[in-house]
């Protein structure tokens, strides 16, 4: 048998070796997860004892085994067996060849080097391997190719032939034939990307149905949402349809299986289990980053008055024009009668005839379609998940950091439906007296039952805004204590708002203020003030072509610490210049500065006294070496003695002033000290 042919022929007899013939699970239930997963049912009818047969995907067979569950009101699981998956490594780990050896055939005998092989050609040969070497032979045409030369002792001599030239290469020994064979066969089950059969051993009574599900991991299914906008800007609500994009890649048809889609977070995981262990090695995940798109609203965290005009309102009516508690009738489009002035014959949304029937639960919200689905493998489908009419108002949301001068036209959106609505894209159509008109895109965050959404889908160039920024800081507060000096500066943040609405439009505008850490909003006040995570807003309304100011303010506390005995002269001056100090803390700070300048000015006469000192010092050094080189007889060694005389009584009288500033400067700090140490602002 040769080497090619041999590996081939193992790879199809390990295909080809599946378990006997049982009765098949046929999939009839689809639950696919927004956490990447999908609950796959399948069941049976059995009677009595029985085998069923589930065939997996191989990249599916450790999530089958961690999850499998098995339903059978009459019965039990007996067993559950399928093929088993060696490491790559454990497969060579009793053979005389490691993996490297079945990379190429001069490989593979230079590994069994030593062992008995049959060559067959026109000139067979059999013997013992001794080695394969690479050859360059050149052609007539001058050409280079590569050869291997195989090198055989036999009883005749040490014989080479050209490994390319030989019809056959087959091991005398069988034992050996068949540990190659069984390496080949076994890497190809390794590295095969087929399915894997599960059978599991039912035991039971009489006919029933047996159920069996588990969790794989499916594509995720995203949802897509189009909202439509009556013609009549002032009406209160606006028609919404949603649909779920799904794919079927399981590598099996859906044949008329009840399908749910389950919004939510859940934790989700994989192990390896299909894998023979033999060391306790962890499996890490892989860490995937988070997409990054622009910000989207998550909703509002705290809700306070609206502040409208400069003002705060009274919010005894919700933003929707109704009273609080009270609930607008929802009328689906296509029944209702045309608004004033939309032609009778303006195209209306076609329902989604078998829309999803939504089910909170406390972390996910199911969709469940109400019709049988089939979806091929490999194919896409999409399903209605809501067509209903919600509250919805629209406005003008005003944030500064995507654009500087116009506000966006936003939507705000009420989810009264019950359930939760899943996140997803949205598109935006309204209504007009020629027809239906795109007006822009938007991205909703999961929106559960009861919460609002601002949805931005366009720039509202009608209206204008214009926004300054003015920074003031001024010193708040000056405290002392235990020697050290605590200054508190408020820094303060005006951010004046002229806003301009359109000629003959009103307009509902909302004011995003993004937030800063350790910044306070103060006017208008923040608990006044609607807030999301990152933002608060204020609500301004605009007859048509009003035109408005609004002034933000918000303020930042800063604190410094300083000692007391440190804190510069000229700094302590400053304070005094602040108009805003108590006049306590002023009266104490002029004290103090007063007892520096004492200190300050006894150091002063000190560095004096003990400069005049130390220049006769200097003086009466020079007097002394003159004296030395002078006869007694010089009228100049007289002078001398009589300057130093004079300038020894001058020392005396500089020595005791000195003294005396000496106790003026420490009574002077001492002074300082003790106000110091008792201080307290």
């Amino acid at each position: 048998m040769t080497i090619a042919r041999s590996s081939i022929l193992i790879v199809v007899l390990c295909l080809l070796a599946l378990p006997a013939a049982a009765t098949e699970l046929v999939v009839k239930r689809v639950m696919l997860s927004a956490g990447g997963v999908a609950y796959v049912e399948r069941e049976a009818e059995v009677e009595g004892d029985a085998e069923l047969s589930l065939d997996v995907p191989l990249d599916q067979v450790d999530d089958v085994l961690k999850s499998i569950v098995v339903y059978d009101s009459a019965g039990g699981v007996g067993s559950a067996h399928l093929p088993g998956r060696e490491p790559v490594a454990q497969i060579f780990s009793d053979l005389p060849f490691g993996a490297d050896a079945l990379a190429s055939p001069e490989a593979l005998l230079n590994a069994l080097q030593g062992s008995e092989v049959r060559i067959g050609g026109n000139h067979a040969i059999t013997g013992k391997l001794l080695k394969v070497v690479t050859e360059r032979v050149r052609l007539n045409d001058q050409s280079t190719v590569e050869r291997h030369r195989l090198s055989v002792v036999t009883p005749a001599g040490l014989q080479q032939v050209v490994l390319e030239e030989a019809d056959s290469i087959a091991f005398t020994d069988a034992a050996l034939q068949a540990k190659v064979e069984r390496a080949l066969a076994a890497i190809a089950e390794h590295h095969a990307k087929d399915r894997r059969r599960i059978v599991l051993s039912a035991r039971g009574q009489g006919k029933r149905v047996v159920r069996v599900g588990y969790v794989v991991a499916a594509p995720l299914w995203k949802s897509t949402y189009r909202l439509i906008l009556p013609q009549d800007a002032a009406k209160t609500t606006a028609h919404l349809q949603g649909w779920a994009v799904l794919e079927n890649m399981s590598g099996e048809d859906w044949q008329n299986v009840e399908l749910t889609l389950f919004s939510g977070h859940p934790v989700s995981f994989r192990q390896a289990l299909y894998e023979a262990y033999y060391l306790d090695r962890p499996e890490v995940p892989v860490e995937v980053a988070g997409r990054i798109l622009p910000r989207i609203d998550n909703g509002v965290i705290v809700t306070g008055a609206a502040a409208g005009n400069g003002h705060i309102q009274d919010n005894s009516r919700s933003r929707f024009g109704q009273a609080p508690g009270q609930r607008q009738e929802a009328l689906s489009l296509e029944k209702s009668a045309p608004a004033p002035g939309l032609a009778a014959s303006t195209p209306m949304l076609a329902g989604a005839v078998d829309a999803a029937t939504a089910e909170e639960g406390m972390t996910q919200v199911a969709f469940r379609i109400p019709v049988p689905i089939s979806i091929k493998s490999g194919e896409s489908a999409i399903v209605a998940i809501v067509d209903r009419n919600f509250p919805a108002r629209r406005l003008a949301l005003y944030q500064p950091g995507t654009v500087a001068d116009h506000p966006l036209a936003a939507i705000d959106l009420k989810n009264d439906g019950g359930s939760g609505l899943p996140p997803g894209v949205l598109t935006v159509y309204e209504q007009t007296a020629s027809g239906t008109a795109y007006v822009g895109d938007a991205r909703m965050s999961a929106l559960p039952d009861g919460e609002d959404r601002l949805l931005s889908y366009a720039v509202d160039e009608k209206t204008k805004v214009a926004r300054e920024i003015d920074s003031r800081t001024a010193l708040a507060k000056v405290t002392a204590s235990r020697g050290v000096f605590n200054l508190s500066h408020t820094l303060r943040q005006v951010i004046h708002h002229k806003i301009v609405a359109p000629p003959n439009e009103a307009r509902h505008l909302i004011i995003e203020l993004p937030k800063m850490a350790e910044w306070t909003l103060v006017e208008p006040a923040a608990d006044k003030t609607q807030q999301t995570a990152t933002a608060y807003r204020i609500v301004v309304d605009l007859e048509p072509g009003e035109s408005k100011s609004l002034d933000l303010v918000q303020q930042r506390i800063t604190w410094q610490q300083f000692a007391i005995g440190s804190y510069a002269a000229n700094s302590i001056v400053d304070l005094l210049s602040t108009g805003t100090l108590d006049p306590s803390v002023k009266r104490a700070l002029e004290q103090l500065v007063r007892l520096r300048q004492g200190v300050a000015d006894a150091e002063a006469e000190q560095q004096q006294l003990k400069a005049q000192i130390q220049s006769i010092g200097d003086d009466q050094g020079r007097l002394r070496e003159n004296l030395r080189v002078l006869n007694r007889d010089n009228e100049l060694l007289k002078r001398y003695i009589a300057k130093l005389d004079e300038e020894e009584t001058v020392l005396e009288k500089l020595h005791g002033q000195l003294a005396s500033a000496d106790g003026a400067q420490r009574t002077a700090k001492a002074a300082l000290d003790d106000f110091i140490a008792s201080l307290e602002l």
